[in-house]
Formats: structure tokens, sequence, C-alpha cells
């Protein structure tokens, strides 16, 4: 049997600083602020009702529900140089949120 070799001390669990990339939030009735976040564009199946789903884009950027406290549809994100509309704002109630993009 092969051992599998242990952890060192120092090493810690990832963290969303990690993985993080800076946004621009801008509410509607506000000027923009930079915030840290884990931008996501996979693909998700919707299912129409028959037997073939569609596979359709489904950027999300989650980020500290502190960063969008006033977080609401039709508010703007840009990351990567792309621009986003806000469609849904999801917080999970642990400090985190999910903002549901559409690409303008």
């Amino acid at each position: 049997m092969r051992k599998v070799p242990a952890l060192a001390a120092a090493t810690s669990p990832p963290t969303s600083v990690d993985f993080a990339q800076v946004a621009t939030y801008t509410p509607s009735s506000g000027s923009g602020a930079s915030i840290n976040g884990v931008f996501d564009n996979g693909d998700g199946l919707v299912d129409l009702g028959g037997r073939v789903g569609v596979t359709s884009g489904d950027p999300q950027f989650v980020c500290r529900t502190s960063d969008v406290s006033s977080a609401a549809e039709g508010d703007a994100l840009v990351t990567g140089s792309v621009n986003y509309t806000i469609r849904d704002v999801i917080d999970d109630g642990t400090g985190m949120t999910t903002l549901m993009l559409e690409a303008d």
C-alpha cells in the first residue's frame, strides 16, 4: 500500500483571496466601487420540457454581501473588461452574495 504524504503544517486551505478578481460594481443610483470576488462564466443546462436540454451561458460573480448590500436587479458590474447587468441577487445568509449577470 502506498503512503500519502501529510500536508505541511504551513499549508492552509485556499481562500477567496487566492481566486478573487477585481470588479467595479455600480448601483443604478450611485457611483462605482471596486470589489473583490470570484467570477464564473460556466454553462448551465436549461430544461425546456423536452428530451434535449439547451446549454446557456450562466455568468455570476460571488462576493462579500457587505460589498453589495444594496445590490439590485439592473445595477452594473464590470469585470475582465466586460460590462454586465445584474439580473438577480442571491444572498446566501453566510455573508456571501451571488450576482447573476447578463452581458451587455
